[in-house]
């Protein structure tokens, strides 16, 4: 199987070097003097795919054969068009001369910079996340192949950036902070993310360093702006798609004028098909339902109206039947290491049944002023509501089984010899209600090089949580009687009342006078209040960036961040006895993280490729620590460690044919902890790995034309995790003759290394060339997931054998399955 991946990715490379190439190449020069103009940008129009000219202004540029509309920019100059025709194996000579341009105030705005290039910054092309393949079109499982994002659950839409937690990114949707879910159990829970790609015009993804503005979360800021119609004044265009697991409307106009602007999204996923391709079988009826809408309207020139809203219903209902899983190791000489193959049969009885729902709500509005070329203000107010249902009764019986090697056919029964048997329990009928209100203000004042901006929030939160849940194991003790083992048990209910208050300060300029964007420098101070422990934090940050030539660019950057405990890590787990509200700490304090960041960007004229590596490293103390279950996360509700985490990330991106971008990233992190002096014990001693620690993580993602062929698309996506560490059990104490269970030595084990590779092949169709606003495209896509089927595991189980011997139970994700896309672009 590697030989064949190492083959597929050979034949593509060769594929590209393979087509009928030609050569643009010519001289830039100045308008007035005559003089060579270098560091200008030569890109084909519309796309990031190019070079720069040199110190005598000149440039060349390979393209495959045909007809090329590129495009000339440099700063303070005039950006150009022209077109070139390009044959094979020929130079197409083109000199282009650059007008200087005076740059108006009122034509500078802070989204204009090129983010990027800043330490830990990286833009996301929506356009490429829809070319990626994927079970579910969504925005946040892309991020997965982003440097610095652990991966390890295709199911899941929650990521850990840099060694950090689930719950320690920041989402950001045109200003508007939204939320992950609360309390998922497993990612088929999760549905659709509230981000729709569709809608999306620029994702600005924060993987650590993020400035002032963006608020108190430990690891990440996710800055996602969705399209304005009303600035084109543009008609009627939008998109539609169905896959086998997934379909979705978007569409948007302008009005009055283009006063008046207005985009809405549909989307809707039943992927029954994807999660039924697990191991536990049974009746999956998966339904996430998702509706925004955005609109905008212009009061006077300067002075805008926006609003979005949003409203979602998931729900995931399982009926299981049962479920076979085959483990062990299978030796191919039994003299040396003999084969010790098992597996698992459980059969869930009649009415067993899981029911999940997320309902979501969202509203936001905004009041935007321009009262001057130089001032700016904002002020918005938000409200964000979700209820999460979980119910579920389930309760089967599970025969533990020795395979033999040698059987046929041990998927029918055969060469199955049983060696223990148990029954579990399991029920809950969980609630957990959010409410949050959010007002905040905004100003931005241009001065001169600088770029000042100060901002304000208020939010009040409250959280509603209804716990009633049980888990029983019954199995035989080595004397043959059936002992019953209550794994854990709470029926509780509470309610959590708080009020947060913030604001930020921060100025960008440029440090040298005369030459803008040579050394840019970003500082910040940002302090944040929580009522419910009556804590005040203070962050300073700060981040830079010098541009050593017009290829190679230097970037730093450092801060402190406090992350604010949500009502999860407040609770912690209760004592037995204790009540949830009862086991709210007020004392509990803000984590707190100290980040370094440097690292340097160079760009490849002749591969058109970017280079970039950073190294960071985190100062980490009062950690919440936490447990993670599949992707359930479990507080331990104190300040109870310190630790730290440090590592490196590669990036190797540009586009092997004009338009297609792809990249390989290479990821290295060690993330840990240790414990403080009052919460060792002799499993939580010396310096522990965190629960995300993983150490090695590769993604990659290319895109490449068939050969002779520009109509057809090729896409490839490779995801590659170190394993996770998990705390594994040890004896505890005895109920009857059988030994039971307590965890042991804090992540000392790992899981098994997580891959996949998924491939996906569209084919473009222009259907018609004058449509509504424009020419419509038509794309097919055929994907296959997981191409090479590759076994992955999420968690493990533990059930006793019949000697009262605990076994470990792999949770596996999902095997190779085919999709198919039909897309329409209006």
């Amino acid at each position: 199987m590697r030989f064949f991946a190492a083959l597929v990715l050979f034949s593509l490379a060769q594929g590209a070097l393979a087509q009928n190439w030609g050569e643009v190449a010519g001289r830039v020069t100045e308008k007035d003097s005559g003089a060579p103009l270098p560091g200008v940008t030569v890109l084909v129009n519309g796309t990031n795919f190019g070079t720069a000219s040199d110190e005598q202004g000149r440039y060349s540029l390979r393209l495959p054969e045909g007809r090329y509309l590129l495009r000339f920019s440099a700063v303070g100059f005039a950006a150009r068009l022209d077109s070139a025709h390009v044959r094979r194996d020929r130079t197409f000579f083109l000199d282009v001369v650059l007008t200087p341009e005076t740059i108006e105030l009122e034509g500078v705005t802070v989204e204009g910079r090129a983010v990027q290039e800043e330490a830990g910054v990286y833009e996301v092309d929506p356009r490429t996340v829809q070319d990626i393949p994927m079970p579910v079109n969504d925005g946040l499982r892309a991020l997965k192949t982003m440097p610095g994002v652990a991966t390890n659950n295709e199911l899941s839409n929650q990521y850990s950036v840099r060694g950090g937690g689930f719950n320690e990114n920041l989402i950001f949707i045109n200003g508007f902070e939204i939320f992950l879910p609360f309390r998922p159990r497993q990612g088929e829970q999760e549905g659709l993310s509230l981000l729709n790609i569709d809608l999306a015009e620029r994702m600005t993804f924060y993987t650590g360093g993020f400035p002032a503005r963006y608020g108190g979360k430990l690891s990440s800021a996710l800055d996602v702006q969705y399209r304005r119609p009303n600035r084109t004044g543009a008609p009627l265009s939008g998109s539609a798609y169905a896959s086998l697991l997934d379909a979705g409307l978007s569409g948007g106009a302008s009005a009055l004028d283009g006063r008046l602007g207005w985009l809405v999204g549909f989307r809707k996923s039943r992927p029954r098909r994807f999660f039924a391709t697990q191991e536990l079988q049974g009746d999956y009826n998966p339904d996430f339902t998702d509706l925004q809408a955005l609109l905008t309207f212009t009061l006077a020139p300067g002075h805008e109206l926006e609003a979005l809203g949003m409203w979602a219903e998931h729900t995931f209902t399982l009926d299981p039947s049962a479920r076979k899983t085959f483990f062990g190791t299978l030796s191919q000489d039994s003299r040396r290491a003999p084969s010790n193959l098992k597996s698992i049969w459980i059969s869930y009885d009649a009415g067993s049944e899981e029911r999940d729902g997320y309902a979501t709500r969202f509203a936001g509005l905004r009041l935007s002023n321009r009262l001057t070329p130089a001032l700016r203000l904002e002020h918005d107010v938000s409200y964000f509501h979700t209820v999460e249902d979980e119910v579920f009764q389930l309760s089967g019986s599970s025969v533990l089984f020795q395979v033999d090697p040698g059987s046929e056919n041990p998927q029918g029964g055969e060469g199955l010899f049983p060696i223990g048997n148990s029954r579990q329990e399991e029920h809950a009928n969980n609630r957990v209600r959010v409410t949050t209100w959010t007002g905040q203000s905004r100003w931005q004042l241009l001065l001169g090089r600088h770029v000042a901006e100060a901002g304000l929030f208020f939010r009040h939160l409250t959280f509603n949580d209804r716990l009633d849940e049980a888990t029983s194991v019954t199995g035989r003790s080595t004397d043959g009687d059936v002992i019953r083992i209550v794994a854990n048990e709470l029926q509780d209910s509470a309610s959590l009342s708080a009020r947060q208050a913030g604001f930020y300060l921060q100025d960008s300029f440029d440090v040298l006078p005369g030459r803008p964007g040579r050394f840019t420098f970003t500082g910040g101070l940002r302090a944040d209040y929580f009522s419910f422990n009556d804590e005040l934090t203070l962050s300073p940050r700060f981040s830079t960036r010098f541009r050593l030539d017009e290829r190679t660019t230097l970037l730093g950057a450092w801060g402190i961040y406090y992350q604010t405990p949500t009502y999860r890590e407040l609770r912690g787990q209760p004592e037995p006895g204790e009540t949830i509200l009862g086991a709210l700490n007020r004392n509990l304090k803000s984590q707190r993280s100290m980040q370094f960041v440097a690292g340097v960007e160079h760009f490849l004229p002749k591969q058109r490729f970017y280079l970039r590596g950073e190294a960071y490293y985190k100062d980490l103390h009062d950690l919440i620590t936490y447990d993670i279950e599949n992707v359930r996360v479990l507080y331990s509700g104190e300040n109870d460690a310190d630790g730290y985490a440090y590592g490196f990330d590669l990036q190797l991106r540009g586009e092997f044919v004009p338009g297609l971008e792809s990249w390989v990233n290479y990821s290295f992190l060690v993330a840990r902890e240790r414990f403080k002096e009052a919460f060792v014990d002799e499993y939580r001693d010396g310096s522990i790995p965190r629960p995300t620690d993983q150490r090695h993580t590769v993604s990659l993602f290319v895109q490449d034309y068939i050969p002779g062929d520009t109509t057809w698309k090729i896409h490839l996506r490779t995801l590659f995790g170190s394993g996770l560490p998990y705390t594994p059990p040890r004896p505890g104490p005895k109920v009857g003759n059988l030994v039971t269970q307590v965890p042991g030595e804090r992540f000392s084990a790992r899981y098994p290394r997580y891959f996949r590779f998924d491939m996906g092949l569209t084919k473009h169709i222009a259907v018609f060339e004058h449509g509504i606003s424009g020419p419509v495209r038509l794309e097919l896509t055929g994907e296959i997931l997981n191409v090479f089927n590759m076994v992955n595991t999420v968690e493990y189980t533990w059930v006793p054998d019949a000697a009262g011997i605990w076994t470990r139970i792999p949770t596996r994700l999902t095997p190779r399955t085919v999709n198919v896309r039909l897309r329409v672009d209006f």
